[in-house]
């Protein structure tokens, strides 16, 4: 079959061309690209000329295109705008998929062709990026599995076949539960404490469904921003409890046995590949280096996180009469920040509009920084209607790339907010990035204006972040493009950017009402300045516990994996032994919702967000230093740490950028944990 993938895309940027793409073309450009590529490698391992960097590293850079056209579009859709058929595409090419990558990983002709390069390269005078691609291939060749024999080859692929099988089970059983989970109302009394806009999206979002009244659909985090808001308790009840049972209702789309069964092959593999466990596995080619040193800053911020916590429980408790639970929280932390800081969600949501908050604050941002600027394109087209395509040119009009931006919930999205290439940025293909941001916000009724709370509005900035990373970076390879870091890196970009929604000639430029145009009043700014700490100990708990909960299932050796056969009993004796198990604080990702570490690529690695966040808070300390939205600080940072990607060592181009290691006093202050 012809399809649209066995070209590249005629289309500005090689936009895929999302209108021609069918659901019967994927599996056939998947087969045709799998084995265009296995014939790629086959010429490079079977080459009779001695190994170079020419003839083996840039060979397998340049390999495998078609598949990558076709992988980028399939997965931004079974991501962002999936049906049952390609959940059932997914589930049948995953294993071919993960077979393929390791035909290619472990087969020993390309890794002795590899390693002979990497043995001579400095000898053949390889510096820079160069360099890096023989140590990077030659690493993680050998952390894959590499250098097994043939038995351990054959085990470690029927892993990974089957590992593939289970990570997109437990993504698909997610989706159908939480979009199952939906909390139905059909009395609007119990909707007191909403504006009219997210009455708006909730009646909505139940016409779409053919229900009556109104329909709460679930986030990927535990709760839902409406708990801020809403005055019914028993409400608020519902939404939390459904929230807690995804995957644990012992329906179809129970995830537990889906859940233990990963852990226990992720022990297994690693037993396997010489190491104690699977947390041991990740690290080693991280940052971190291994999991002594995640466990050492986890453990060290536990304590006063819980302390805080606890403290900040009595306060909210005292606020509404009586013991808060899990469901008050985000209500009680509302009246508080109403009376301390007049600067509560009602109050604020007025003065987020989504697209001024995109247009005057995001790209305002980036365009003072940067030099960025950002043209839409309604010409060219996303996979889905609501997708947003711009055009992003620098100061001097060179074309820089395109940024897509869908930005409401849907049926067929995944939870959660996210960035993904669509295309990669690479000299060697010749290729611009196109970069899509994901977000999950509910969407209004035609005519209503899409108005945010501020954790959406931080959302945007976070995810735009990565979108900067994977537009600025300028790299040869595209194994280094954009966001190809360390995991425990790459959050680090867009953690800095979080700190422009708050600055105060950002947040002047979007928070304006959305019907008069007004600023907002100057009590709400304050309130805002003033609120920064507000809240942490909750924060930083629910963080914490996700992290510890993601360690303590990676940390187990294959007998201890074995040995798990009850998923609460496990997550609750984990969360007491490391003392994040406060009252009213759950997890922000519970065990069997956890898609970040059981089907997200975060597995072991769900620290990297606080562990890159020590960076951040130094690098904003930096900014404040150096002008803040300042033209000059914006080129130093892209400069040195955006536009590499991933073609330098994140800490040494970190150090190079700051002039010397981070402290971690900037993080100590900004979570309360002084």
């Amino acid at each position: 079959m012809t399809t649209p993938f066995d070209e590249p895309s005629p289309l500005p940027y090689a936009l895929p061309p999302f209108a021609a793409v069918r659901p019967e073309h994927h599996r056939p450009a998947f087969e045709a690209g799998m084995a265009e590529q296995r014939a790629e490698v086959e010429a490079i391992a079977t080459n009779p000329e001695p190994p170079t960097f020419d003839n083996t590293l840039v060979k397998l850079e340049r390999s495998g295109q078609l598949l990558a056209r076709v992988s980028m579009v399939f997965f931004t859709l079974t991501s962002a705008d999936s049906t049952p058929e390609l959940h059932d595409i997914e589930a049948a090419v995953s294993p071919l998929l993960a077979a393929h990558r390791d035909a290619i990983t472990l087969d020993t002709r390309l890794y002795d062709r590899v390693r002979a390069v990497r043995d001579t390269a400095v000898v053949d005078g390889l510096t820079g990026e160069d360099l890096r691609l023989v140590e990077r291939t030659s690493t993680e060749m050998t952390l894959a599995g590499a250098g097994l024999d043939d038995a351990g080859k054959e085990r470690l692929t029927a892993i990974n076949q089957e590992l593939s099988t289970l990570t997109t089970t437990f993504e698909r059983n997610l989706l159908e539960d939480t979009n199952d989970s939906a909390v139905h109302v059909t009395d609007e009394g119990e909707l007191a404490g909403l504006d009219d806009g997210a009455k708006s999206a909730a009646a909505g979002a139940a016409a779409d469904r053919g229900l009556d009244g109104w329909l709460i659909t679930l986030p990927l985090y535990t709760g839902h921003p409406w708990l801020a808001s809403l005055t019914d308790r028993g409400l608020r009840e519902r939404i939390m409890r459904a929230s807690l049972a995804r995957g644990r209702r012992g329906n179809e789309h129970d995830n537990r046995d889906v859940l233990l069964r990963i852990v226990r092959l992720r022990a297994e593999r690693a037993e396997l590949l010489g190491f104690p466990d699977h947390a041991s596995v990740v690290t080693a080619d991280e940052t971190a280096g291994d999991p002594e040193a995640v466990a050492g800053l986890l453990s060290s911020l536990t304590p006063a996180a819980a302390k805080n916590a606890d403290d900040e429980r009595a306060v909210r408790s005292r606020a509404v009469g009586f013991d808060i639970e899990s469901w008050d929280w985000a209500y009680a932390t509302e009246i508080l920040r109403g009376e301390q800081f007049a600067a509560d969600s009602s109050a604020l949501r007025p003065y987020l509009e989504a697209d001024r908050v995109l247009h005057d604050g995001v790209f305002f941002a980036a365009t003072a920084l940067y030099g960025l600027k950002f043209n839409e394109r309604p010409d060219l087209h996303g996979y889905n209607a609501d997708v947003r395509v711009f055009e992003v040119t620098d100061e001097d009009d060179e074309p820089v790339g395109l940024y897509l931006l869908d930005l409401y919930t849907r049926d067929g999205k995944r939870g959660g907010a996210w960035m993904n290439p669509v295309v990669e940025q690479s000299a060697l293909l010749g290729t611009l990035p196109v970069v899509v941001n994901n977000l999950n916000v509910a969407k209004p009724a035609a005519g209503s204006p899409t108005l945010l709370v501020q954790d959406e509005v931080e959302t945007l900035f976070h995810e735009f972040g990565h979108a900067l990373h994977g537009l600025i970076a300028r790299t040869t390879y595209p194994r280094f493009s954009g966001t190809n870091v360390e995991r425990d890196f790459v959050e680090f970009p867009s953690q800095v950017n979080e700190m422009w929604v708050s600055w105060p000639e950002v947040l002047a430029n979007y928070a304006k009402h959305h019907e008069t145009g007004q600023p907002m009043p100057p009590e709400l700014v304050l309130g805002l300045s003033d609120s920064a700490g507000f809240n942490e100990g909750f924060a930083t708990t629910e963080y914490l516990a996700a992290a510890l909960l993601d360690q303590a299932w990676h940390r187990l050796s294959k007998a201890e994996a074995d040995a798990v056969t009850d998923v609460e009993a496990f997550e609750r004796q984990a969360l007491a032994d490391a003392g994040v198990d406060v009252h009213a604080v759950p997890p922000r990702y519970s065990s069997t919702y956890f898609a970040h570490t059981f089907s997200g690529g975060y597995d072991a690695g769900y620290y990297g967000y606080i562990w890159s966040e020590v960076l951040d808070a130094d690098t904003v300390e930096w900014f404040r230093d150096h002008g803040g939205l300042d033209r000059a600080a914006g080129r130093r940072f892209a400069t040195m740490l955006l536009g590499v990607g991933g073609s330098q060592d994140p800490i040494e181009a970190f150090r190079a950028f700051r002039g010397r290691d981070a402290e971690v006093g900037p993080l100590l202050r900004r979570r309360g944990l002084e």
